[in-house]
Parts: C-alpha cells; structure tokens; sequence
C-alpha cells in the first residue's frame, strides 16, 4: 500500500487497487443502492446523488448532524442505532417500508476502522421491488 492517500498517479489508494477521483465519483454515482455516509461525530459527510435517488438529499446536509436530518419522531431511533453501533453492541440495523407502490429497503451498516473502533455509519436505501418479484432462475443473458 502506499504512503499517501493520492498516489498511483492522481488515484486513491485503496486496499484492492486504485481510483481516480472522477472513477469513484462516477462508481458511486452508479450504484443501484441510495448511500449516505454519517462520520464517528454523527455528522453527514457524504451521499450519493443519482437521478433515481429514493429519499432525496440536498447538498446544505453536508455538515449536519444527522439528527437534523430525520422527522424529530424519528430521532429517539437514528440516536439508538448509533449509539448501539458506538458500544459495539450491534453492527447493522434493517428497516423495509412500502412507498408509493415500491418495496424499500433500508440498512444501516457500522463502519469500524482495522483496530474495531467505531468510524461511522452507512445507510444503504434500495428499490428492491424488482428483487423481492424475481422467481426461478435467469441463467443466460437475457436482453430482451
């Protein structure tokens, strides 16, 4: 691995290989799954930002506690997860939900660093509408 964060000329050194910034952007901007990114502080730092983005999010998030972020109902839950992810207690918590004639699926996921030390939380949303109707098997490409 290398000594710094931007090296392999002008890509991000990452276990598995290496990045450009505009790959990953790009990578990440293309995943079939909604993702946000809340650091070891509760702070929002990152979300990935597609045109078919399930719950939608607006660049003055970036910075915010993520407690600001969700109805004042729902905190009490937000602050037991993470709390529960800070302790060591659990490590992924699943929501699903029916809106608007769709199947979303909701995962919060704690993110530890090599030494198990608690460095944030991702949400990972998905319409998995498609995937809960899926039957049998597709063994041949079918592109029909």
């Amino acid at each position: 691995m290398s000594k710094g964060p931007e090296t392999m000329q002008g890509r991000i050194s990452l276990e598995t290989g290496g990045l450009t910034p505009e790959q990953l952007n790009i990578m990440l901007k293309h995943l079939p799954v909604d993702i946000s990114f809340v650091d070891e502080n509760d702070t929002v730092v990152y979300y990935s930002d597609s045109p078919d983005r399930i719950f939608k999010r607006v660049p003055a998030v970036i910075g915010r506690k993520v407690q600001n972020c969700h109805p004042p109902d729902s905190v009490h839950v937000v602050n037991r997860i993470l709390d529960a992810f800070r302790k060591g207690e659990k490590s992924t918590a699943e929501f699903w939900i029916e809106l608007g004639g769709r199947f979303i699926l909701i995962r919060y996921f704690a993110l530890r660093d090599a030494k198990g030390a608690y460095r944030g939380c991702l949400e990972v949303s998905q319409d998995a509408t498609s995937i809960r109707a899926l039957q049998g098997q597709r063994r041949l490409l079918d592109w029909a």
